[in-house]
């Protein structure tokens, strides 16, 4: 019976090749409304910049997944030491074609 449990409460995820390669970003924006949070993540390249990726989550998912990053940044940390924090860019966004 214990077991039949754990095998209904596994998830299955599956992924496209290509969304396995990543994205990389150096610079993120955030906005939210009541409902929702949207994470911008873009990868800038001056003299432009490029939108590499947009998540959408609720505020609850938020507050979990700022939980998780803070839980693993001092795992991290305990590993490998103290991370020094990026200079703010100062780049202002503007959206263009």
């Amino acid at each position: 019976m214990e077991q039949q449990q754990q095998q209904q409460k596994q998830l299955q995820i599956k992924a496209k090749d290509s969304d396995l390669k990543g994205v990389y970003s150096n610079l993120m924006q955030i906005v939210h409304t009541k409902e929702e949070f949207i994470l911008d993540f873009f990868l800038v390249s001056p003299p432009q910049g490029f939108l590499s990726s947009r998540v959408i989550m609720s505020p609850g998912h938020t507050k979990r997944m700022v939980k998780a990053l803070q839980e693993n940044l001092a795992r991290y940390e305990e590993k490998f030491g103290k991370i020094e924090e990026a200079e703010a860019s100062g780049t202002k966004l503007g959206f263009g074609e």
